[in-house]
């Protein structure tokens, strides 16, 4: 009559959001087999957890005394996980380090460097996530630190934000605003756009620039969790998608057109962690990412001044 952690972990997911179809999207799974693995949680404790209506999921009694539980052991295995990975990263002298895309500018070396100076004998491990995780694995305790592009979702997450950036729309090089050397965003509100996963959040509405369209609708004609898939579906002309400036040059293709959108805000990138988390390693890695964007603002080596980046509070 034993439940695995997966079971409770399933469980706790539909009964924080009572809808198996947003459980489903938060855990990356087909509704059918959450769904089946519900039930055989039920089965295995011979109880419903779940009154499942037509328009409404809500917990039965028995649901409401293994909530309890649940959260109360999952808490309790997460804390002993961290504080067992806490201790292996110290004698292993490794920090793991997330990503969502590419990390332009330099920036990712001349950390590396920076850090390698605040603490001699330490690896990083990068790790690349999916869009699906906009923690780039700081949620699920699989990173340490982690380069984030904002807004992103999680009170746990605390970050400090590196640089803004211009957002430009990557088109196919067929496209009919390709030859444009600026757009504005009214220029790309009924065109299709390629978008995040619904799991990415805020992050999702951010790069669909639905802050910029109060009465017209997006139309979405593929999800993508990555850049490869994303710039795949736009080189076939299919759709079009916004970008950090720093990318459009990191991914930049024969077959595609990067183009500034002049009335949209910037792109933030930000070095995150948990928040609370007091590790030596983890701070020397935060202030390695601002030695590194000082550096790159320096006075150019033929006198030109470069302009200093915008400070912002850490968050």
């Amino acid at each position: 009559m034993d439940a695995h952690l997966r079971d409770l972990r399933y469980f706790l997911t539909v009964a924080e959001e009572l809808s198996f179809t947003r459980a489903a999207e938060r855990l990356h799974l087909s509704q059918p087999a959450l769904s089946k693995q519900i039930q055989g949680l039920e089965r295995t404790l011979r109880a419903a957890l779940f009154d499942r209506g037509r328009r409404q999921v809500r917990l039965t009694a028995a649901g409401e005394a293994l909530l309890a539980v649940a959260r109360r052991v999952l808490t309790e295995w997460d804390d002993g996980t961290v504080e067992v990975g806490d201790i292996v990263a110290e004698q292993l002298r490794t920090l793991r380090v997330g990503t969502l895309t590419s990390i332009g500018r330099t920036l990712y070396r001349e950390a590396v460097n920076h850090f390698a100076t605040r603490r001699p004998g330490w690896r990083i491990e990068l790790r690349s996530f999916g869009w699906g995780d906009p923690t780039a694995g700081l949620h699920d305790h699989a990173t340490d630190v982690a380069f984030l592009w904002l807004p992103v979702d999680a009170e746990d997450i605390s970050y400090h934000i590196l640089l803004s950036e211009r957002r430009f729309v990557t088109l196919s090089n067929q496209h009919r605003l390709a030859h444009r050397t600026t757009v504005l965003f009214q220029d790309l509100l009924d065109e299709p756009f390629v978008a995040l996963p619904h799991s990415a959040g805020p992050l999702r509405d951010f790069w669909l620039g639905a802050d910029q369209r109060p009465d017209t609708p997006v139309t979405v004609v593929a999800e993508v969790t990555n850049a490869d898939e994303k710039l795949e579906l736009i080189a076939s002309d299919t759709a079009i998608g916004l970008v950090a400036e720093s990318n459009a040059a990191i991914y930049a293709r024969p077959d595609l057109v990067s183009i500034p959108v002049t009335d949209l805000g910037p792109a933030q990138l930000a070095v995150a962690h948990r928040r609370g988390d007091r590790r030596q390693a983890v701070q020397a890695f935060t202030l390695a990412c601002t030695d590194a964007i000082r550096n790159a603002y320096e006075p150019a080596a033929n006198g030109a001044e470069v302009p200093a980046p915008t400070k912002h509070p850490a968050r």
